[in-house]
This record gives C-alpha cells, sequence and structure tokens, in this order.
C-alpha cells in the first residue's frame, strides 16, 4: 500500500516523540528509538519534519538505490553523535535500573544495545557482535573510572562506525501486529526495571510519611514522659505497693515485720 505524505506528517504531529509516523512508514527501529528516548530529546522529532518526503518516497520505492552507490555507507558524524549519546543513556539507564546486576555485566549490555540501536535506523546497520565486544572491553579497561559509561558508548560507537553495513534488499516487513509486540516488548523490556525502581522508592517514601504521625506524636509526649520519669525517680510517683493478702490463710502468713515494713 501506498504512502501517503499528509498521514505521515498527521502521525509525526499527533504522536510523533513516540515514533508513530516511523512506524507508519516501516521504520521499526526509528520508531523503538523515539519511543525509549521520546523523540530523540525532543530535537529528533523536530529534525524529521525535514526528512519525512524523503522517507515517504523510500516507503514507496523511490529512490532507494540512489544513496548505495557503494558497499559500506558514508561515514555519517550525525549518526556517531547519536550512537554516543544514546549509548551513554542506556547505560545511566542501567546503572539505575539495575543496581543489583553486576555494573560489568548491565553497563557495557545497554551500551551495546544503545549503540546497536542507533546504527539500524535507517537502510544501515553494523555489526552486533562486533559492537558489544568493544563495550565489554572498554567497560573492563575502564571499570571505577568518572567517565567510564561515556567511553564505553564512544569505543561501541566507533566499533560500530568500524563495521556499518547496508541492510539486505527486498526484506518483507512482518504483519503491523507483529511488529506492535515485539515494539511492546522492548519498551516493556527498558521500561520494567526502571518502573520497579520507582515503585520501591515510593513505597520507601510512602512508609516514611505514614511514620511522620507517630514520630510527631512521640515527639510531643517526651517533655511529659520525661516529667514522668523523674517523677518516679524521686519517689514522688510509681506504682502502688503490693497489698497483703486479706484472706485469713494469708494474713497469718504474713510475719510482724513484713507488716512493718509495707505500712513504713
Amino acid at each position: 500500500m501506498a504512502k501517503r505524505l499528509l498521514v505521515a506528517y498527521g502521525l509525526w504531529a499527533l504522536g510523533g516523540p513516540l515514533g508513530l509516523h516511523h512506524i507508519y512508514l516501516g521504520r521499526d527501529s526509528h520508531a523503538l528509538l523515539w519511543m525509549l528516548t521520546l523523540g530523540g530529546f525532543g530535537a529528533g522529532w523536530l529534525w524529521d519534519f525535514w526528512h519525512i518526503p524523503g522517507w515517504v518516497a523510500t516507503a514507496n520505492g523511490v529512490g532507494v538505490a540512489r544513496n548505495r552507490g557503494g558497499t559500506v555507507p558514508a561515514l555519517s558524524p550525525l549518526r556517531l553523535a547519536g550512537q554516543v549519546t544514546v549509548g551513554t543513556y542506556f547505560g545511566l539507564v542501567a546503572a539505575l535500573g539495575l543496581p543489583w546486576v553486576p555494573v560489568l555485566l548491565a553497563q557495557p549490555l545497554a551500551v551495546g544495545l544503545g549503540v546497536q540501536l542507533v546504527s539500524s535506523v535507517g537502510d544501515q546497520t553494523a555489526e552486533a557482535p562486533n559492537v558489544l565486544a568493544a563495550a565489554f572491553l572498554a567497560s573492563f579497561l575502564f571499570q571505577g573510572w568518572v567517565l567510564a559509561v561515556l567511553l564505553v558508548s564512544l569505543a561501541a560507537s566507533v566499533a560500530a562506525q568500524r563495521h556499518r553495513r547496508y541492510k539486505p534488499r527486498g526484506t518483507p516487513l512482518p504483519r503491523l501486529p507483529a511488529r506492535l509486540y515485539h515494539l511492546g516488548l522492548a519498551c516493556l523490556a527498558f521500561a520494567a526495571p526502571l518502573a520497579c525502581r520507582g515503585l520501591c522508592g515510593a513505597a520507601g517514601v510512602l512508609g516514611t510519611l505514614l511514620a511522620l504521625p507517630r514520630a510527631a506524636t512521640e515527639l510531643l509526649l517526651l517533655p511529659l514522659r520525661a516529667i514522668r520519669l523523674l517523677a518516679e525517680t524521686l519517689g514522688l510517683a510509681g506504682d502502688p505497693p503490693p497489698q497483703p493478702p486479706t484472706t485469713g490463710f494469708g494474713a497469718r502468713s504474713w510475719s510482724q515485720r513484713q507488716q512493718w515494713a509495707y505500712e513504713v
């Protein structure tokens, strides 16, 4: 089915930060990137306005071969900057949402996936094993550094640019329900650790708020408790002494000395 320019612009205006126009044009990698970064942190969504006509033409099969003059795509500084930025963003999200996972496992994996996602936008891609290998190696070398996430992302981005290539032509897209299902799973995998972390933090805050009234009550009653303790220490207050038994058997069992002691 031919794609319409007006529909693409309408989806861009209504749900551009969520990548609806990219889903319409069959650009699922770009759509997923926009979903996870809210339209490229806002700037990418605005940048799409000038590229939609070309994407619509490409989706309709017009001018597909003009960008494939060689076997390796041309180096794109914009794509490289996006790889470094998104890789760093994914690494920080992994550190925030997966604190119980070892850093040498969660951080390079998240950075490599972020770089690979940017590499797969459009008609290009990169060799994922090489990108992940560079991310893990850089994470091992720069562990403990303050800017370790940025350095790992830079190393993975350089590896992605080194092993960039075009996607195979004529690959048919799955049906729309299957595409939406895959996009939903990817978004869930990204958001679930953050949601779990947020719920744990909210539960802690809620427990603190519920404990505030009790703490305030204890603080208000503290002077009264101090006065009572002082009175008990001075002998001015306290529990009354136990009375001797009043029954005949109990009265006979108490000695005269005990009676005098309690009277005193």
